[in-house]
């Protein structure tokens, strides 16, 4: 389905590369923090400190990675509300014991290949709120390609990444789903155990705040599957989600500015392979260090590349 363009009055070229945000927040950017998620710089130590303790007294997971930086990331998808933040710790801890085959021996040679497919796009501009948009072309999906577990290491592996964004961290992420390209062969591969495991991913157990989520273009067929993962949302996480029949809709929500070209947007498309070579070409040892951390083989995977 081909979507509608701004005049190209509006649009804009783009001659940088991919932003990756690994700097400090700013001031601004932390008084934003203060006013809308409650972080207090004057009280942050102390409530991860809190949270690590809670952790190790309540003893509801073995955990990871306890580093100030990784427990940061779940008081702020949380709000700074403690008990709030251990829950999403211990459920992002249980969904790795519940589903091993998104977190262990993960192909990052399959990842590689996802990447540089369609599927997946990370926009170069964020929304008018700072959020950083992730948009996912579902039409480009060939499950004889890969496998839903495959795409959804691969979502993970993204929403990881993502979340080194200290500004992510603080605002949040919109995900756009373009449902254009659904046909009923996707739709075999939906069944109650994915979806549930697609909930755990948008909404209880990954340090990320879903600010928004917008389906484009949907139909009878995606209907009956999100009717499955329907009763396993909250009524606070429903007013979330979005349904547009087309792309005015999407623009009463999001700045057309702001979205990409595929998205009659403002902004020239810009592939995902190119965001994550631009981030690996700029904080390479920064990256692969957070990779590791989070168990990706990444040293084992470049070592096997250099062989060949």
């Amino acid at each position: 389905m081909s979507h509608p363009s701004l005049d190209t009055s509006q649009k804009k070229e783009t001659t940088f590369k991919g932003t990756f945000d690994l700097e400090e927040p700013s001031q601004e950017l932390l008084q934003w923090a203060k006013e809308n998620i409650n972080e207090d710089p004057d009280t942050r130590d102390l409530l991860i400190s809190e949270l690590k303790d809670m952790i190790y007294e309540r003893g509801e997971c073995t955990p990871t990675r306890t580093d100030d930086e990784f427990l940061l990331r779940f008081l702020r998808a949380r709000h700074f509300i403690l008990k709030k933040a251990h829950r999403l710790y211990v459920n992002y801890h249980n969904f790795m014991e519940e589903a091993p085959e998104y977190f262990k021996n993960v192909n990052l040679q399959k990842l590689t290949e996802i990447k540089k497919t369609k599927m997946f796009n990370c926009p170069l501009s964020r929304d008018q709120s700072g959020r950083r948009m992730l948009i996912y072309n579902i039409g480009e999906w060939v499950p004889s390609d890969f496998s839903p577990t495959e795409l959804i290491q691969f979502v993970i592996f993204l929403v990881q990444l993502s979340m080194l964004e200290q500004k992510t961290q603080i605002k949040g992420v919109v995900a756009l789903f373009d449902l254009s390209g659904l046909s009923l062969e996707m739709m075999w591969y939906m069944s109650p155990t994915l979806a549930k495991h697609l909930v755990n991913i948008a909404m209880t157990s990954m340090p990320c705040r879903l600010e928004a989520v917008h389906f484009l273009y949907s139909s009878w067929m995606f209907d009956t599957a999100f009717n499955m993962v329907k009763v396993l949302v909250s009524p606070t996480v429903t007013d979330r989600i979005h349904f547009h029949n087309d792309l005015e809709t999407l623009y009463s929500h999001i700045d057309p500015k702001y979205l990409p070209n595929s998205l009659g947007g403002a902004q020239e498309d810009y592939s995902l392979e190119s965001w994550y070579n631009d981030i690996f070409e700029a904080h390479s040892e920064t990256v692969k260090t957070e990779l590791e951390s989070l168990g990706y083989p990444v040293k084992e995977f470049i070592d096997s590349i250099d062989k060949k």
